[in-house]
Order: structure tokens, then sequence, then C-alpha cells
């Protein structure tokens, strides 16, 4: 709950500093699970394993440089979720071995909070509407070839739910295919395992 708080406001945050205060005048500028989440998609971590929060709202025309500023409050979400990661990464190196940790649940939580931050991360930046990774791609792709951002934006979310479907009817997940060498790699380099 607290990544899944914490990504969205670093969006919220990153589009205040782009000019956009529609977040903030929503309450979203905040720390508090309650501004964030998602009813259903919170029973849904609960119960399925996945779930979402609610997207942080942005009006465009408040923005500087729209095509980038959009790009950075959509990279803000997946970074903050490194930066967590990165952050009990830290932890788990100058603590996990510490007498005081060592017979706790310490170094277990520590570890599933980077592993849920990073895959987060991993998950958000993949270039599928509507993660936050297809906003980042198509802010590249609309100056080469808008027709395709387009259709990323329009047919993402069917592709998305078709993936994740897929996986929990085969037990074969491609996106987790896609995603675990990026996820090991980033826990070999914030955790060194």
């Amino acid at each position: 709950m607290f990544a899944l708080s914490f990504h969205e406001f670093a969006h919220a945050w990153m589009a205040l500093r782009c000019g956009d205060n529609t977040a903030a005048k929503m309450g979203r500028l905040t720390l508090n699970p309650i501004a964030h989440l998602d009813i259903i998609g919170s029973m849904m971590i609960l119960f399925v394993g996945f779930g979402w929060a609610k997207p942080v709202p942005v009006d465009s025309r408040n923005l500087i440089d729209q095509r980038k500023d959009m790009m950075k409050i959509a990279a803000a979400g997946p970074l903050s979720n490194l930066l967590l990661a990165m952050m009990a990464g830290l932890l788990w190196r100058f603590l996990g071995n510490s007498e005081l940790v060592a017979n706790s649940i310490f170094p277990a939580v520590i570890f599933y909070f980077a592993q849920i931050n990073i895959s987060l991360a991993i998950f958000n930046l993949l270039p599928v509407a509507p993660l936050d990774g297809s906003q980042i791609f198509s802010g590249y792709l609309m100056r080469t070839n808008p027709e395709l951002a387009w259709k990323i934006q329009s047919y993402g979310p069917q592709v998305l739910f078709g993936l994740i479907l897929f996986g929990y009817i085969t037990g074969l997940s491609i996106l987790w295919m896609i995603m675990k060498p990026f996820v090991n790699f980033f826990m070999l380099l914030f955790l060194g395992i």
C-alpha cells in the first residue's frame, strides 16, 4: 500500500513541479494512502495479488512543455519506487548482518519491500497503456510515428489485460518473463542478492 501511495504521490509532486496543480488541489499531494488507493484495486491486491491505485489527474494544458513534462510526470512514479528499493537496499546492507536484526523478521520485511518496489517500477515501465511506460515511450514515439503511439494508447489496456489473464489461466506469465531479468538486476544492485 505504501509503495502505491508513494508512487502516486511522486506523480503529483512532479506534476506540481512542471506547473500543474490539479492533483494538489484534489488532495493527492500526500502520502496518505486514503487519497490514493482505489477500493476495487485494493481488494484485487488482497485477493488476487494484483491491483492498482487511483491515477493522479494531470491537466496537460498547465504544463510548460506538454510532451516532455508528461514524460517526466510518468517517469516519477517508477523512479520513486526504485528510490524506495534503493533505500531498502541500504538498510539491508548496513543492518542486515547486525545482531540487532539477525533473529527478527526485519531482513524478510526489507527484502520483500525492495522486491515489491522494484517489481512495481519495472511493471509500470512497460510500454503498454495505461502503464507509465506507455506515456514515456509515446512521448518519444509521437515525433517519429504518431499513428503507432495512438495505437499503443488505444489498444494497450486490452493487451495488458490479455497478458495478465493469460498468465492466470496458464500459469505462464509472459509479463514476469519480461520483467524478471530487470527485477533480478535491481535486486542484485540494491541488495547484493
